[in-house]
């Protein structure tokens, strides 16, 4: 090994151990599966190491041009990639395709969930063996939709294309959006429980373990105090019942949930036919990894933990977010409380091949992340950012609107590199036994 790439392997193995150390501590195994996860492939790598991600980016802040003391502290996704879109159900009843996840979403800099969007799509290029030419081509795309968008926006919103619906979507967005119509809540029941005399439980299996009474008490507990975060009109729009019916705990195996506990509750619907039964979550909330590389008081005392920084993140960027969506404590820690829906659907980029499907959806995506850049600002009612974020940006970035795409573009080109190469470096540190604690 080179020195260079020794000493990168040994930044590699700083960052991973300052974000997950006192986890894989308490489950090592959890991590192994995690870390064999992000081994299959340098997007799993990528998916897994938003940490890293963050690391590179705080070491050339000063040398982003577009960012200024507004566009530095805008309410971001923190970890946007491009396996993270899918569909929703919004609290209108209207089914939307757009960003999820977003359990990484803090206050920093607008470019870096770009950059970090960027770089995804040069690694999904890379896997689909496009040339770096279309895949610069997909890039710009992106990034011309994100800037067309968030322009429309600021102007007053009459040339904005708005949410992605089945009113407007078409192509491969559209076919998403049809297959989540198609599923139903008796459906995603059937996945999960079992009618056992005459009521519904939980199945137990891989991964789903049954908790002890002092347990269930606790979780309880914590969700009676979490019914107060809900919004005002989740009642209203989805009266249920408070009666909970069973409890059981899940061990978090993915990318990202490695080692987390994780609680599903099982509600009584708002009739008491069994088919109107609720699945919620209740899981642990994480410092997000951006947050470490951000040194802002004003947005770090703005949150009581965790759960309550997720939830409140994802109301912000996520209009007419799940109304079941809210947060609690359990044995002093922050839970994020939401609905596991039957309505969600995630974006398969396997069947998106092709250049022209592929600019076609990341186009809609560019869309996509600009409103969500836009929807928590001054007009909101989160009071964190208190300045329209769509005319900071604009103005930050028209000053050279071909320069920033250009500077986008080499971005993804150059980090997608870096990411292979990580990638190649964190399997043969883990398959050496180099990775400490597990």
């Amino acid at each position: 090994m080179t020195e260079s790439a020794e000493k990168r392997s040994a930044f590699i193995v700083d960052v991973l151990t300052e974000e997950f150390g006192a986890s894989m501590a308490l489950d090592p195994a959890a991590f192994r599966r995690k870390f064999r996860k992000m081994a299959a492939s340098p997007f799993a790598f990528y998916r897994g190491s938003a940490s890293l991600f963050y690391a590179d980016q705080r070491a050339g802040f000063a040398d982003d041009r577009f960012l200024d003391e507004r566009t530095s502290r805008v309410w971001i996704h923190g970890d946007l990639h491009a396996e993270n879109f899918g569909t929703y159900m919004n609290a209108s009843g209207q089914l939307v395709f757009n960003v999820n996840d977003f359990d990484e979403a803090y206050v920093g800099p607008f470019s870096w969930d770009l950059k970090r969007f960027a770089a995804s799509v040069a690694l999904l290029g890379y896997a689909k063996a496009l040339s770096d030419q279309v895949i610069g081509d997909l890039v710009a795309a992106f990034a011309r939709s994100y800037l067309t968008e968030l322009r429309a926006i600021a102007a007053g919103g009459d040339d904005a294309i708005g949410s992605i619906t089945l009113e407007n979507a078409d192509g491969v967005l559209h076919l998403v959006l049809q297959r989540a119509r198609l599923n139903t809540r008796v459906d995603l029941l059937a996945t999960q429980t079992t009618i056992d005399n005459y009521d519904r439980r939980f199945s137990l299996g891989d991964g789903v373990h049954t908790i002890d009474g002092e347990t269930r008490e606790k979780v309880c507990a914590a969700y009676e105090a979490y019914l107060d975060t809900r919004p005002a009109s989740a009642a209203r729009l989805r009266p249920v019942a408070s009666r909970i019916k069973d409890v059981v705990l899940r061990k978090g195996v993915g990318i990202g949930s490695a080692g987390l506990p994780s609680y599903n509750l099982l509600l009584e619907g708002h009739t008491q036919a069994l088919e109107n039964d609720v699945v919620l979550y209740m899981k642990q909330a994480q410092v997000p990894a951006v947050a470490r590389h951000i040194d802002d008081e004003r947005v770090r005392g703005y949150f009581r933990h965790q759960g309550h920084r997720t939830a409140e993140s994802q109301r912000a960027l996520q209009a007419y977010a799940d109304p079941w969506l809210g947060f609690t404590e359990l044995d002093g820690v922050g839970q994020l409380v939401a609905e596991v829906s039957p309505y969600a659907a995630d974006l398969d980029w396997a069947d998106v091949n092709e250049p022209e499907e592929l600019t076609g959806v990341l186009t809609d995506l560019g869309r996509a992340v600009a409103r969500m850049h836009s929807v928590a600002d001054d007009e909101s009612s989160h009071d964190l950012v208190d300045y329209s974020t769509e005319e900071a940006i604009v103005a930050a970035v028209d000053a050279d609107a071909a320069g920033f795409v250009t500077y986008l573009v080499d971005f993804a080109h150059a980090y997608g590199i870096q990411a292979r190469q990580d990638h190649q470096l964190f399997v043969d540190l883990f398959r050496n036994g180099r990775l400490p604690g597990i």
